[in-house]
């Protein structure tokens, strides 16, 4: 049974005091299907995959099985796990974001956890020694710049230079609903951006995969011997709330919606709400005088433990109920950036150096310099959109959206 949403979004003007929504009636389509299985939940698929192997797992606090880790159940099933790789914010979740993360050992299993954002973001050759299979199960929410994709890139170069076994169990992408945004320019690449896509792919961790592999998209062409387990019961037209929150800064359902649209702001002079209560659901600067919304951001350990204009009174917008806004124009809405940068009032220290590898390019900065509208910048990316759509129709596992 198919059940529609309908949302009516109208304009309101910023000087009223609220932000700005675009014209029009937009509809979302909520399908009835079976509960979601994500791929670590079907143990009986990849079981026989590991069954006398020696077992790295790439995981953190989102690789679970119902209630219990990913890591907890399979030493209960008699899996050889060997070490845990740990990506950003550590394998339990629990550092900040951009923060260098230690090797340890892990306090619960005894287990070494090795850091790929520390030393070292791909597994040398070294720590793959003793290992047969990398086994990667992460949670991504389906943007360029949120560097679990990066990780699981680097680990499949990794384990294809040394001959190992590489396996993804699949989630959903909870903004998997949507393909938006500028294209990685060659010559940008970083680790917020390995690969040239836009910055919304709608595609899951496992259809990445596959793509980055068959494209020779890793270093040298090189392709690892991958098999991928899918989710069951998943298209891209869903609605998807994350169980666990997939890093400390995205702790809601509305931060993960904003975030692919709010996360260029974190290239500008403006907070997105790091230090908060509601990182990624609101914009402010101490400079923005005439904006309602007010907060001042503080030191939060494990979350944001210097994030910009601490203990300054910042003044903005509160943008939590505009988050469905986004699923029902499937888009960035870049009005707020185009908003910000026009009330800011020394526009030479609006941007900062970050933003262009978060955009892929110099093109969107240079845009929004040169005074274009949203519809002019928008339209500046659809042929890269276009070539890339028709890559990403090669590797989908689910139902598209369209």
């Amino acid at each position: 049974m198919r059940v529609l949403f309908l949302i009516l979004v109208c304009t309101v003007l910023v000087a009223c005091g609220k932000a700005q929504k675009p014209n029009g009636v937009f509809y979302i389509e909520k399908q009835a299907h079976g509960p979601v299985n994500t791929g670590a939940e079907q143990t009986d698929k990849y079981l026989p995959l590991l069954q006398g192997k020696r077992v790295a797992v790439i995981a953190n606090q989102t690789s679970i099985i119902g209630h219990q880790h990913l890591v907890d159940s399979l030493l209960k099933l008699g899996v050889n796990i060997v070490k845990v790789f740990g990506p950003e914010h550590g394998f339990r979740g629990n550092h900040s974001d951009g923060a260098h993360v230690s090797s340890e050992k892990d306090a619960r299993t005894g287990l070494p956890v090795v850091s790929l954002y520390g030393k070292n973001q791909k597994p040398t050759a070294e720590q793959l020694s003793n290992v047969d299979v990398l086994l990667f199960d992460i949670q991504d929410v389906g943007c360029r710049f949120y560097t679990y994709i990066s990780t699981m890139s680097l680990a499949m170069e990794a384990a294809a230079e040394n001959g190992k076994d590489f396996l993804v169990l699949d989630r959903p992408n909870p903004n998997g609903f949507y393909v938006d945004g500028p294209v990685l320019q060659k010559g940008f690449e970083s680790f917020v951006g390995m690969h040239h896509i836009p910055i919304v792919h709608g595609m899951t961790v496992g259809e990445y995969a596959n793509m980055v592999n068959e494209e020779g998209w890793l270093k040298n062409g090189v392709k690892c011997r991958l098999n991928v387990i899918p989710c069951k019961n998943y298209n891209h037209k869903m609605q998807y709330t994350l169980p666990v929150a997939p890093s400390p800064n995205l702790p809601s359902r509305e931060s993960i919606l904003l975030y692919p649209t709010l996360c260029l702001f974190e290239g500008t002079d403006v907070s997105i709400g790091r230090g908060t209560a509601t990182p990624f659901e609101v914009v402010g600067a101490p400079w923005w005088k005439e904006a309602p919304y007010v907060f001042t951001p503080k030191s939060i350990p494990g979350a944001s433990e210097n994030p910009k204009f601490k203990g300054l009174e910042c003044r903005g917008y509160n943008l939590h109920e505009f988050s469905d806004m986004i699923r029902g124009i499937r888009s960035l809405y870049l009005f707020w950036l185009l908003d910000a940068y026009k009330n800011c009032p020394d526009k030479s220290k609006f941007f900062t150096s970050y933003f262009e590898k978060l955009a892929g390019s110099n093109a969107l900065k240079e845009a929004i310099v040169a005074g274009k509208s949203e519809e002019e910048i928008r339209a500046s990316w659809q042929d890269d959109l276009k070539a890339f759509k028709q890559i990403r129709a090669k590797y989908l596992l689910y139902p598209d959206f369209e």
